[in-house]
């Protein structure tokens, strides 16, 4: 140990072994603190947060059995469960310290010691109360950057029919490691679902990790997914996990699952049912352990029977199936989710606005809200703040640039595709083709946009 570093508790009940203690590591550590009493141990620990206890197995009560080192051992990991702590006995043998290892110490000191290897094995101990301290302090930033980004997916509410179907099956389901297939069209809440099953899930304290396949292209989809090594290609400069990897012990949330090519459908196929990945350049596999949740607003099954999605691919993702229904669908959500987004918006923006009208919630009934509950908050959002009165009228609320009245959306049928072809059709027309401004309207990334503007040869 080159500088000091370390603070150290000893207990024993023989104070020779204490000043011999003391005298060798006040050197190398920070605070070598000694102890006779072992029931001073709890007062010590709440004074001073040690990065190594030395316990002695045997005191003046029990001479060999190591009965009172154990009980002490215990007492310390009920105060500090990441507590390093090193036996010290002058009775060692292979089966104590078995029994001490399993029962939670870090390593195993025979009296007489050798002074350089019981300074290595206190460096070691100090080094690995680091990283536990180090892990714990990052899994709790993961749940405290998790409470933040969960802030956004409080909007998931409703009260109608439809809706709390969705939330008894994500209370049946959330509590298994069942993949989950989510359905639904754009911005009815596929990824509060999947956030909402993580939540409720027994991987809540672990990584959630979301991934929007149709943002990924062919030649970078196994690189993000699954990894790649330093060298595998021209821009690979060092080695790096995928999204599979860092989701290892929580949930991995696949987005657009739908828009995957047939090749990419194969190899994520390959993944999930050897549950381990291979990183892009490399040849060892490495083990995953994830809970799969995937959505999409395409057709899968239709897909399937046009050979344009893996029907056993299909089988993997969707043990459980959750449908969301569309906003027109919920009409008795709308009265809700205006009341909810208005306190927000009113708050946000500093203003004070008054529960809006039944003339207004009316129009939004009639209004066929083709980007679901994603546009209704823009809505929501954008006459908050250009209003400069606290009552809201029809007038605040611009629907028609969206699709809404007249004849803004006539449609020639109710099929889904012929009805996402022409809204894409009328949202392109309006921007004049600029598609960056066409795919922040529809709420799709610009891939995504292309893809089905390719589909529908657009």
């Amino acid at each position: 140990m080159a500088s000091k570093t370390g603070k150290i508790l000893a207990v024993d009940d023989n104070t020779d072994i204490l000043f011999a203690l003391k005298l060798l590591l006040r050197p190398h550590v920070e605070l070598i603190s000694t102890e006779t009493e072992p029931a001073n141990i709890p007062s010590l620990m709440e004074e001073t947060d040690y990065d190594a206890i030395l316990l002695d197995m045997n005191f003046t009560q029990d001479a060999i059995s190591g009965k009172e080192g154990f009980h002490w051992l215990n007492k310390i990991l009920e105060i500090d469960p990441q507590a390093v702590v090193l036996f010290i006995t002058a009775y060692g043998d292979v089966e104590k310290s078995v029994q001490a290892i399993k029962a939670g110490a870090t390593d195993f000191i025979i009296k007489p010691w050798q002074n350089e290897k019981l300074l290595a094995t206190i460096s070691s101990a100090i080094k690995l109360r680091r990283s536990r301290q180090e892990a714990s302090d990052l899994k709790e930033k993961q749940r405290e950057i998790s409470t933040i980004m969960d802030q956004p997916f409080s909007d998931f509410i409703g009260v109608s029919p439809g809706m709390q179907q969705v939330f008894n099956t994500i209370k049946k389901v959330a509590g298994t490691d069942a993949n989950v297939l989510i359905l639904g069209e754009n911005g009815t809440g596929k990824e509060l679902v999947a956030r909402a099953l993580h939540r409720h899930s027994l991987r809540k304290d672990e990584v959630f990790i979301s991934v929007d396949l149709g943002a990924l292209s062919e030649t970078l989809f196994e690189s993000e997914l699954f990894g790649h090594v330093k060298g595998a290609f021209t821009d690979a400069k060092a080695d790096r996990p995928g999204r599979f990897e860092l989701a290892s012990g929580g949930t991995i949330f696949l987005d657009e699952i739908g828009n995957l090519s047939l090749p990419m459908q194969a190899k994520l196929l390959t993944v999930l049912e050897r549950r381990e990945v291979t990183r892009v350049g490399a040849n060892k596999p490495k083990s995953i352990d994830v809970r799969l949740i995937s959505a999409t607003n395409m057709p899968l099954k239709q897909m399937a029977a046009e050979d344009q999605f893996r029907q056993d691919l299909i089988y993997r993702i969707n043990t459980v199936e959750i449908e969301i229904p569309p906003l027109r669908e919920r009409p008795e959500d709308i009265p809700l989710l205006a009341d909810h987004f208005m306190k927000i918006f009113s708050k946000k923006y500093n203003k004070k606005i008054n529960k809006l009208s039944n003339s207004v919630i009316k129009k939004f009934n009639s209004y066929p809200w083709p980007g679901n509950v994603r546009e209704f908050q823009h809505v929501l959002e954008r006459a908050v703040i250009m209003s400069d009165s606290p009552n809201l009228d029809e007038n605040d609320f611009h629907l028609s640039a969206h699709g809404s009245t007249g004849d803004a959306f006539e449609f020639e049928s109710y099929n889904l595709e012929e009805i996402e072809q022409q809204v894409i059709e009328k949202v392109m027309r309006m921007h004049s083709g600029n598609v960056s401004k066409a795919a922040s309207d529809l709420g799709l990334t610009r891939t995504s946009l292309y893809r089905r503007m390719e589909k529908y040869g657009l």
